[in-house]
């Protein structure tokens, strides 16, 4: 079944980022009908000049860019040109406190303003960018901060407990800056470390700055994200992973001068920075951002008042606002809305038969990793939804269905999700684990770990992951950090957790838990395990179901065998067990 978009843009798509030879991307953009796109300087660019600075320089700079309102209902909006001087001044703040090109500065903070100029005022200054989820409880700030050696972290004064307690195994980190009220921060102490309030300090500095141009494939910015084993890993992207973001913003997002953009992640995950700092300020939209938890009405009143035109949220978001009731969404004038988008995990056909009959528009859904940095499969405003599409591949991208052999599959043939590598947002390396970036690559193509089938029409359709890392309202939860943090408490000996279908989340986090001898398992225990990892792991990390079991299915090497545990909790087959030690 097809669905005919309600508009469709008159644009064709043009343009073809998949280059690997940084010179021929440097010549194609100034030879070509898109060179206007990105700005480079004698073959280099800055991630950060792209998305504000250059605007700051043109009619743009008295255009709003940010729209912030806070957790109280503050409100605060920012000009293109604001926001650069902002951007400036942090650079400047970094030079002061020595931070040098390629040094590591990261961020601990809840969507604040200074997240977003500290963000892109990191970029200018040449240094590299990271990002953590606020939820986030100090094993895995530590986990990191200790394995990036940054050596400066932005937070606030509501996470500096957490922070804290994270410190004292951090020997590369020199400063912490903090964001709050200075007479509050200045009480504040981490042995070893300074402690500065930011304000203060960012004050002092010039909105003057020259930015740093940087080679194409030199690191701008590093996510970590969670696997089936080991601590969470360094996904480091370049400055070139612009050119990707721009275009797909502007093509699978829609993005054009006029729009009220609202992406509703948080940039501790990839699509905050791709879709939130980069991508869609590099296309001059202006952005409505909201320092909130979620609530229907709430969202609704946005949209509102902001007239937001273009939205792009996640399955998980869309599944809870349709369980509110289409009573609450005729309360408000939506009216504005022109373009919807989804990210995060698939999105079933339900949500977007929802969207068409209470908003008159469909979801868009797209593909894309933290490792691609940018979304490599769509479905574009110019073609037709199929429910339950991922979309087809974006202009320039090459994407098969393959085997574990490398071979490329026919139609209708399950396999595994594969890109051709060498567009310009793919991954440049696994922080300190180069091996490991080694294996995402087989027979001369990047392996997503998606399983997926391409039909006749070339439309990718996901099946599943090829490992346990678990989708929980939209966030990835990698199940060893989970069971890691459950054999922290005390008479807990070992954990698997595993990921459990869940019609509003996706999945639910499910942990068998063994307990040492004479421990017994009761309901307050559950519920003090819970409390337990929200806060030392984060908060949509907890196990919301838990099950005390004698054993655990494992390999004679001692790997728990989570598919096995996920077999006999969803009825399914087993399959080969020659390699337990017991079942």
């Amino acid at each position: 079944m097809k669905i005919k978009l309600i508009k469709k843009t008159k644009q064709t798509v043009n343009f073809t980022p998949n280059l690997q030879d940084y010179k021929k991307t440097y010549r194609y953009f100034f030879y070509s009908d898109a060179k206007k796109e990105i700005d480079f300087f004698d073959g280099k660019l800055n991630a950060a000049y792209n998305a504000v600075e250059r605007h700051a320089k043109t009619w743009r700079k008295n255009k709003v860019a940010l729209y912030w309102v806070g957790a109280e209902n503050e409100k605060l909006k920012f000009t293109f040109k604001e926001l650069d001087d902002k951007t400036n001044q942090f650079a400047n703040l970094l030079n002061h406190l020595k931070v040098r090109r390629g040094d590591r500065v990261f961020f601990f903070l809840s969507r604040v303003p200074e997240l977003y100029y500290g963000f892109l005022g990191t970029l200018k200054s040449g240094a590299i960018a990271g990002t953590m989820f606020a939820a986030f409880g100090p094993q895995a700030i530590e986990d990191r901060l200790g394995n990036s050696s940054a050596k400066v972290l932005v937070t606030e004064l509501s996470l500096f407990d957490r922070v804290k307690k994270a410190t004292s195994n951090l020997p590369a980190l020199e400063t912490i800056l903090v964001v709050g009220d200075p007479k509050l921060v200045a009480r504040l102490r981490a042995p070893g470390k300074k402690v500065i309030a930011i304000t203060e300090l960012l004050e002092k500095q010039s909105t003057k700055y020259r930015t740093h141009m940087m080679r194409p494939n030199e690191p701008a910015f590093m996510l970590y994200t969670s696997g089936t084993t080991g601590k969470p890993k360094g996904v480091v992207h370049t400055h070139s992973a612009i050119i990707q973001e721009h275009i797909s913003a502007k093509y699978a997002l829609d993005l054009k001068d006029d729009d009220v953009y609202w992406c509703t992640a948080d940039p501790g995950w990839v699509t905050g920075v791709a879709y939130e700092i980069l991508g869609s300020w590099s296309n001059g939209a202006s952005e409505v951002i909201i320092n909130r938890k979620f609530d229907p009405a709430d969202w609704y009143k946005t949209i509102e008042d902001y007239k937001v035109t273009v939205w792009y949220t996640a399955p998980t978001a869309i599944r809870m606002l349709q369980a509110a009731g289409d009573d609450l969404i005729r309360k408000y004038d939506l009216s504005s809305l022109r373009y919807l988008a989804s990210v995060g995990e698939p999105l079933n056909p339900e949500p977007i038969r929802w969207g068409l009959k209470m908003f008159g528009l469909p979801f868009h859904d797209n593909w894309w990793q933290t490792e691609t940095g940018g979304i490599l499969i769509a479905n574009y405003a110019s073609m037709d939804i199929k429910l339950g599409s991922m979309g087809k591949p974006m202009h320039g991208i090459t994407a098969a269905i393959v085997s574990d052999k490398g071979r490329v599959l026919g139609i209708n043939k399950e396999g595994n999700l594969a890109i051709k590598p060498g567009w310009s947002s793919m991954m440049d390396k696994i922080w300190r684990r180069p091996n490991k970036y080694k294996s995402y690559f087989e027979h001369g193509w990047y392996i997503s770990g998606d399983r997926a089938f391409r039909d006749k029409d070339g439309y990718f359709w996901f099946i599943g992951r090829a490992d346990d890392v678990i989708k929980t309202s939209g966030e990835r939860v990698g199940p060893f950090e989970v069971e890691s943090a459950l054999m922290e408490y005390p008479g807990v000996i070992e954990a698997g957790v595993i990921g459990k279908p869940d019609p509003l989340r996706g999945q639910i986090i499910k942990a068998f838990v063994k307990l040492a001898p004479g421990k017994k398992g009761n309901e307050t225990l559950k519920t003090n395990l819970q409390k337990f990892i929200k806060k030392h792991l984060a908060g949509h990390a907890y196990p919301r179901e838990i099950e005390f079991v004698d054993t655990l299915p494992k390999t004679r090497s001692g790997k728990i065998m989570r598919r096995l545990l996920k077999a006999r909790e969803l009825g399914l087959p087993i399959g080969d067990t020659s390699t337990l030690e017991e079942y």
